[in-house]
């Protein structure tokens, strides 16, 4: 049987060709298509199936976002935000001047006095960028005040605090040429009183932007502060600090105001309640701070409960091994429970610095044998003398000195110390008092 072929007239011969309708349709499509993509090229018209556009952020997006952030007690997180905003806005003052105001704040949270420096270098430059932006508003050079305030301690600026106060006064002032009634800058003009030992002047403006403004955190904070500087006003400065607190019932540092104010009235189980509101706060936006647990175990060691005062700092530890500021607190805990032994490690690693078996030994995380192959990275270097680590100096050395015992070298060390707080600090007679003390049980026990 043959293979079926088709009609031979379909295969050697034209098909017919189309209808009058046909071409005129084509034709129709040709000229549709065409338009259709002119309406493309131009953007008038979207092609299919794209992908949905996500929404450009803008500045004042992200400026939000940061104030929500500050408001919940996530400074790190609010920063950030801002930072985004001014990359989208870099001439816009507002948003410099926040970011500087929770820069400065932040430092706050910090437990190193170089991890503070550095935030406050930080907060003077966003300050600075602010005033650079726009010359005539007042709220700027007051947070530009603020900034060069808090940085003007001489740990901080070192041979240039006194620079830093000064351009911190000028900088307030102007603020209160453009705008005499900014509590803000009112509120700004008191705590720089403070820090020149003015408390008069201090308490008069503090009061003056407490009238003009109560609802504003900063005005709340610093009359807080005054009261606080004042000595004899702890209960006024509990109240200050608790409003402020009622603004923003988030900031970690507020509470602990709180709580050091109670401690200075000896109401011990108040500023732990307080402390604990930290702690929680810390908590619930999963910051790891050491700050409130060695608030916790300072006021322990007050009540004479050096077991649990200890737990708290080494909870602090936890959080922060290679910080070499809880490792001097640890030591000075140690040595406010009697525990001396067990302060000498813990000094030593601060002050001296040490290996990260050391370190973990100071964590009681590693013993002499652990393998250094398991033994976590955490190596610290020494704190550098200044007047915020002067006390665990000579603390160190007069541990040293009493632990002396013949034949051993801790008063070679205590010697060591005590030369250091001699040279930077020998005018200054209660501390000289206490290096003598040590220095004379070494004379006495050779």
């Amino acid at each position: 049987m043959g293979i079926k072929l088709p009609d031979d007239h379909n295969i050697f011969r034209p098909k017919k060709t189309r209808n009058g309708f046909q071409i005129f349709f084509l034709i129709l499509f040709i000229l549709l298509a065409a338009l259709f993509y002119r309406e493309i090229d131009t953007g008038k018209v979207q092609p299919l199936f794209l992908a949905t556009p996500t929404p450009t952020r803008t500045a004042n997006s992200h400026a939000a976002e940061g104030e929500t952030n500050f408001q919940a007690g996530k400074l790190d997180a609010a920063i950030q935000s801002y930072l985004d905003a001014t990359r989208l806005e870099p001439n816009n003052s507002t948003i410099w001047s926040e970011l500087a105001r929770i820069q400065t704040y932040s430092s706050n949270l910090l437990t190193t006095d170089a991890e503070k420096r550095q935030r406050l270098q930080e907060a003077i430059a966003s300050a600075e960028k602010a005033v650079e932006a726009n010359p005539d508003d007042s709220t700027a050079y007051a947070i530009q005040a603020f900034a060069y305030d808090w940085y003007s301690y001489p740990v901080y600026s070192g041979d240039e605090s006194n620079a830093y106060l000064l351009k911190a006064e000028q900088s307030i002032t102007k603020a209160l040429q453009l705008d005499s009634q900014n509590a803000l800058a009112i509120a700004y003009r008191a705590e720089i009183f403070l820090d020149q030992l003015r408390y008069k002047e201090a308490l008069d403006y503090s009061n003056r932007a407490l009238a003009i403004n109560p609802n504003l955190l900063d005005v709340q904070r610093v009359h807080g502060f005054v009261m606080e500087s004042l000595g004899n006003s702890y209960d006024e400065a509990i109240e200050s600090y608790k409003k402020a607190a009622e603004i923003n019932p988030n900031l970690t540092f507020l509470y602990i105001s709180i709580g050091v104010n109670y401690r200075e009235l000896k109401k011990l189980d108040l500023a732990l309640d307080y402390f604990a509101k930290a702690v929680k706060i810390n908590e619930q936006n999963d910051i790891k701070d050491p700050i409130p647990y060695l608030a916790i175990a300072n006021t322990y060691i007050n009540k004479g409960e050096g077991l649990v005062a200890s737990r708290n700092v080494m909870r602090a530890v936890e959080f922060t091994p290679g910080n070499a500021n809880v490792y001097a607190q640890l030591g000075l805990v140690y040595f406010k429970a009697r525990n001396y032994e067990g302060s000498i490690p813990a000094f030593a690693c601060a002050i001296d610095g040490c290996s990260a078996l050391e370190s973990c030994i100071v964590r009681q995380d590693c013993t002499a044998e652990t393998d250094p192959n398991t033994v976590p990275p955490y190596a610290i270097e020494g704190l550098p003398l200044t007047s915020n680590t002067v006390v665990y100096y000579f603390t160190y050395g007069s541990v040293l000195s009493a632990m002396h015992r013949k034949g051993d070298n801790l008063c070679n060390e205590a010697e060591r110390i005590f030369a250091m707080v001699k040279k930077d600090y020998s005018d200054d007679e209660g501390i000289m008092n206490i290096v003598k003390a040590g220095e004379q049980i070494c004379e006495n026990n050779p």
